[in-house]
């Protein structure tokens, strides 16, 4: 059971194993896109081109959608970045439960987006665990866990594809130990974290932040919804920044420099140098073309 990019890598990794991919559920296709055409989810997507039945439910909640998946037969669910909240029939009814590939190291970030706000809170590690599904949200017993390190540069989506990867490496050790009898599941501590979805009035730079959590909020919003300010009635987001450690005596949102790199920001501590944008309906940009393209100066203001 999964929906987006992250849940691939896993399935893959299944269809590769020894083991029997009975069918892949996942969220309804959508319309996305500027010309809204309906397109696959990628596990709809990756699943299909390896023959696998696919099974999009509106919801999961009424009898019919037990029975439907049910009638696979499945002795194991393995979810990853589903996106919905499960009724509990779905680890209660197969014989081994279901299991959860998680990205973070839990019991921290419990919740939607524990990538991004570990990027976002400039945490210098974050992990996968395998954990087993449980009523509350991811506090389940944990049978593995693997932690990675968070690259000074590395964005959201950066660390999606790797940890995503490394999901996948995890579930087939954890498939091992469930089939050998060698499982050994533990409770999760008690000192958790919260990882809730991110809301998009939080995407909206605030140029009163000090330059450093500016940029790890550009970084944990790449690659969605993407950062963004304001600038001459144009909504501009960026993709790429970096923290300059200026004494700058501007008020915060003021353009002070204008660079070979960029425009550069003054923050309420420190500077932002935009390396890369898109103002909205356009192509992504560097700092630099964007200059050249919309010519901000030195004492304009950026909201």
């Amino acid at each position: 059971m999964g929906t987006g990019d992250f849940a691939v890598p896993p399935l893959l990794a299944l269809v590769e194993s020894r083991h029997d991919v009975v069918v892949a559920v996942s969220q309804p296709d959508r319309p996305r896109g500027r010309g809204l055409k309906t397109t696959p989810t990628p596990v709809h997507f990756a699943a299909a081109a390896q023959g696998i039945p696919v099974w999009q439910p509106e919801s999961l909640r009424d009898a019919p959608a037990r029975e439907t998946l049910m009638s696979y037969q499945p002795e194991l669910v393995v979810v990853a970045a589903y996106g919905r909240i499960l009724p509990a029939w779905v680890w209660t009814d197969p014989p081994l439960g279901a299991i959860n590939i998680h990205g973070s190291i839990l019991p921290h970030y419990r919740g939607a987006a524990p990538i991004q706000r570990a990027v976002i809170n400039g945490d210098p590690e974050t992990g996968v665990t395998i954990v087993k599904v449980a009523p509350e949200v991811d506090t389940g017993d944990i049978l593995l866990t693997a932690t990675l390190p968070i690259e000074a540069d590395d964005t959201a989506g950066d660390m999606f594809g790797k940890l995503s990867v490394i999901g996948a490496e995890l579930l087939l050790d954890a498939l091992d130990l469930m089939e050998s009898g060698r499982a050994v599941w533990r409770p999760q501590p008690d000192a958790a974290t919260q990882a809730p979805k991110i809301d998009k009035a939080e995407a909206k730079i605030n140029w009163q932040g000090d330059a450093i959590g500016l940029k790890n909020l550009v970084r944990g919003l790449n690659s969605d919804p993407g950062a963004y300010f304001m600038f001459a009635g144009n909504r501009v987001k960026v993709w790429r920044a970096a923290a300059l450690p200026l004494a700058v005596s501007a008020a915060p949102g003021t353009i002070v420099e204008i660079t070979d790199a960029g425009p550069v920001v003054a923050c309420g501590s420190g500077a932002l140098l935009l390396s890369e944008v898109q103002p909205a309906g356009r192509a992504r940009l560097t700092g630099a073309d964007f200059v050249r393209g919309y010519r901000p100066q030195p004492g304009a203001v950026v909201e």
